[in-house]
């Protein structure tokens, strides 16, 4: 009896061993076969980025079931439109279809038809939009009225075109930038599902430079923000954010080079002799046009001619020298300030450049290694500057007379701008990071305008992390393997005991 009783015992346990195994391999091979990801179920948003100089339409595509995920929102193509900015088609507004119709028919394209009506469409114009608006108010309206008009024909769902306020641009370029560099939330490991506060990712600043207008926006150490109007408040998946932002209109590089002339006009006879410009380098202009933007008005002045004609010298110093009397540095209310008695805090962390900061860095070559000295940069700057136009011309033949004759100019104030108006040192200045894309997405406010009006981004740090699913198939796998090795070392241990102990005398 007693060996009967073993043998059943013996038998049944081998019968639940191989019974656990089999559950085991059908348990792996459902969590192989059907814990597939879901078929890609995505969405599209499309933001028109309506700057001073130019227009940008912009299409971002992300997976819907990772809405508030962050990193997710990517770039899927950029396009430009031709002609100037949309505050130039004041006057012919009739040409405002026109405009928009090639980029907006690419975005019917890219987008799947059958996502068209429920892809939202935004239009942000900026400080073209705000200089118009100080001139003209009305026809500000008008412009962006024939334009809200035109997009509404389109079979998307568009959510209007507004102005948007120098603070916005370069808070959402601020969000941009941190978005994309994955600096809001740590990626959990499954070990830390829920990563500590206090060891999350320090946030990087933003520089934006327009046509128009500049922004700087950061989070300084100092929370005490003493200028109300430059404080931001944030909560972004969890944690909190005390920002400073300013946005500097007409301190833009185009604005600001109009402002330079007609400062420099005063004192002339009808010719200017300009260290901005190369030498041999000569063009015309109306005292009209320059004095037609808000941003010179305070040097308007009457003059005995109606035209005046530049001829470049080349000398960068000098060039230096006329820019910084751009700047007002003699009137501080605050502990510390930038220009023109704008509150400043002390400057903290690594900054993203961007926008027109890049696209001038990018061509005279200091983007294409560790962001070089500003010694060295004044360097290169003083032989660029010098070098005779005509010879210019014939290195650069494929770049627009327009942009070339300018990148003196561009060059000398955007060091001006960050040594002198916003204080880098040389220390500090290696902190500045000049960027164009990340990770195929443009860096600009304009990623960041769509994840805020599209909530995007929530306040609080999603409940729990759920597992991607090649972690959850390797968990699986792993304890599946486990219980199998503690079934079949069981089953040995009960066939051969004396393996592992030794009876007692």
């Amino acid at each position: 009896e007693s060996e009967l009783k073993n043998f059943c015992s013996r038998n049944i346990l081998i019968i639940l061993g191989f019974s656990c195994i089999i559950a085991v391999i059908a348990l792996i091979a459902v969590g192989l076969t059907q814990n597939k990801p879901l078929p890609e179920n995505v969405k599209y948003g499309i933001v028109l980025d309506a700057g001073s100089s130019h227009t940008s339409l912009y299409i971002y595509k992300w997976p819907a079931e990772k809405e508030n995920d962050t990193g997710v929102v990517h770039q899927v193509t950029e396009c430009k439109l031709k002609g100037p900015g949309i505050s130039g088609y004041a006057q012919k507004l009739s040409e405002i279809d026109t405009y928009l119709t090639a980029c907006m028919v690419r975005a019917t394209q890219v987008v799947p038809k059958s996502r068209h009506q429920e892809t939202p469409v935004y239009l942000g114009a900026t400080a073209g939009m705000r200089l118009l608006r100080i001139e003209n108010e009305q026809l500000a309206d008008k412009v962006l009225a024939v334009v809200a008009r035109s997009l509404s024909n389109y079979h998307f769902d568009f959510q209007g075109a507004r102005i948007i306020t120098g603070q916005e641009e370069g808070a959402y370029g601020w969000i941009t930038i941190n978005y994309l560099l994955g600096k809001f939330t740590q990626k959990p490991s499954w070990l830390n599902l829920r990563p500590n506060e206090d060891t999350a990712l320090e946030t990087y600043g933003a520089l934006d430079l327009g046509g128009a207008s500049t922004q700087i926006t950061f989070v300084p150490q100092d929370k005490n923000i003493e200028s109300p109007s430059n404080a931001l408040h944030f909560r972004l998946y969890g944690r909190d954010y005390s920002v400073y932002t300013h946005s500097f209109l007409c301190y833009g590089k185009d604005q600001a080079l109009r402002q330079k002339l007609a400062k420099d006009i005063q004192d002339t006879n009808g010719t200017l002799r300009d260290p901005c410009f190369h030498p041999g380098y000569e063009t015309v202009m109306n005292v009209s046009d320059l004095y037609s933007s808000p941003c010179t008005k305070k040097y308007e002045r009457t003059l005995p001619f109606d035209q005046f004609q530049i001829q470049g010298t080349g000398n960068y110093q000098q060039c230096q020298k006329s820019i910084l009397q751009l700047f007002n540095f003699s009137h501080c209310p605050y502990s510390h300030c930038s220009f023109n008695g704008i509150f400043l805090p002390s400057l903290h962390g690594d900054f993203g450049a961007f926008s027109a900061y890049y696209y001038v860095m990018e061509f005279l070559n200091f983007t294409s290694e560790e962001t070089p000295s500003p010694e060295k940069m004044t360097d290169t700057m003083e032989k660029f500057c010098s070098q005779p136009w005509e010879e210019l011309k014939t290195y650069f033949g494929d770049v627009k007379e327009k942009y070339l004759s300018e990148y003196c100019f561009s060059g000398t104030y955007i060091l001006s701008l960050l040594l002198n108006g916003y204080r880098f040192t040389t220390d500090s200045w290696k902190n500045i990071h000049f960027m164009g894309k990340i990770q195929s997405s443009n860096v600009g406010w304009t990623l960041g305008y769509m994840l805020n009006l599209t909530n995007m981004i929530p306040a609080e740090q999603p409940l729990s992390a759920p597992l991607t699913h090649s972690t959850y198939v390797f968990l699986m796998v792993l304890f599946s393997l486990i219980l199998v090795a503690v079934v079949i070392i069981g089953v040995f241990i009960f066939h051969k005991p004396s393996y592992f102990w030794k009876d007692t005398v």
